[in-house]
């Protein structure tokens, strides 16, 4: 993620001399665990490093989702457990769509805060701001705002999802306007769920520009490290999974720095055991001037439990964009479909496309 390359820190001698000081005092990654926070709202800070960002000093998409995620969990698992009774670990559900307003690079640090803003019976919701910091120079941006969703499960059965607690709001209108969020996403959840049925299949010889082209998929396999107490996978690691097999996509079909400029609403349909192999699977449906809609497909294949079938575990599109050396946007080479499958996607992601074209026309001011 991000825009351009960083200009002030990069990976230059003097930035990486700094940067191991910074290390010797306290491992970058071990600042995620310092945490201030109360039952309405929790933050944190880390300093990005090269691993997270690509060859031009731009922070990954993915880890910047995977600390949203890291953020929303620790606040839901925490209101959840705010009162007497059975123990549980809140389980992400869903990721409504996020824009990245603003680039993030190698150097500066991130600050994630969430907050929680509504509740139903069984899920609440969390919302999360991301801002970084130039810590040379002290200016600070917003880089991301997203909203989750997260269901309390069971310690002692992961398949029974607890009562939420109820949150005290300061006005019945926000009540009201959470509602109206929670119903909306559960529907739209239940018709991306119907239609996940879709494989993506490998094709030999194909041509540039076409699908098959640009297509991709990474497999792995599911270990301790990448799960929580239940033994099932963080949805931060999910995420940040699928930002790299969409940013692989981006990064074929055009042949240029790209970085993930949105992504739409991301949908947990199932669990991920520890054992499992997943595969996450990415192609490219929809092309405008300078965009490109990947979409991407996580299934999960139980292959220590003979029981248990291959399964549609999450799914998602994300929108990328191609930057010169510059960090200025290119024009992207046009999708060429070719079935009948690619051709109802392409229109399908046109329809998305221009129907988020016209939100964000609606939400600029007219000028005077």
């Amino acid at each position: 993620m991000g825009a351009k390359a960083c200009s002030c820190w990069g990976t230059s001698p003097a930035f990486l001399h700094r940067h191991r000081q910074i290390e010797g005092l306290e491992d970058a990654r071990e600042i995620a665990s310092r945490l201030i926070s109360d039952r309405s709202g929790r933050a944190a800070s880390r300093i990005m490093r090269p691993d997270d960002a690509n060859v031009a000093g731009n922070v990954h998409g993915g880890t910047i989702l995977k600390m949203i995620e890291e953020a929303g969990a620790i606040i839901s698992t925490r209101h959840c457990n705010s009162q007497d009774g059975e123990r549980c670990v809140a389980a992400l559900a869903r990721v409504e769509r996020t824009d990245f307003l603003s680039p993030m690079c190698i150097g500066e640090v991130a600050h994630v805060s969430a907050e929680i803003t509504y509740t139903s019976k069984h899920s609440v919701e969390v919302q999360v701001h991301v801002m970084s910091e130039n810590i040379l120079t002290g200016n600070k941006k917003l880089t991301n705002k997203a909203t989750l969703w997260y269901v309390p499960l069971s310690l002692k059965n992961v398949d029974k999802v607890l009562e939420v607690p109820p949150v005290v709001y300061s006005r019945q209108e926000q009540e009201e306007e959470g509602r109206k969020r929670y119903e909306a996403q559960k529907l739209e959840r239940m018709e991306t769920k119907g239609r996940n049925g879709d494989i993506v299949q490998p094709v030999l010889n194909p041509e540039p520009n076409t699908v098959s082209y640009s297509q991709s998929s990474l497999i792995h396999l599911v270990g301790p490290s990448d799960c929580t107490l239940h033994g099932f996978v963080h949805g931060g690691v999910t995420m940040k999974l699928m930002d790299e097999v969409a940013g692989i996509v981006a990064a074929r079909h055009c042949k240029t720095n790209i970085v993930t400029a949105s992504v739409d609403a991301i949908n947990f349909h199932d669990k991920i055991r520890k054992g499992c192999v997943i595969t996450i699977s990415g192609r490219m449906t929809f092309t405008s001037n300078k965009s490109m809609e990947i979409e991407v497909l996580v299934d999960a294949d139980p292959v220590v439990d003979n029981s248990q079938k291959r399964y549609r575990a999450a799914s998602a599109f994300f929108t990328y964009v191609s930057l010169n050396q510059e960090g200025k946007s290119l024009p992207v080479p046009q999708l060429l479909p070719e079935t009948e499958d690619e051709k109802k996607r392409f229109e399908e992601g046109k329809g998305r496309y221009l129907q988020m074209k016209a939100k964000r026309q609606g939400q600029v001011e007219p000028q005077p």
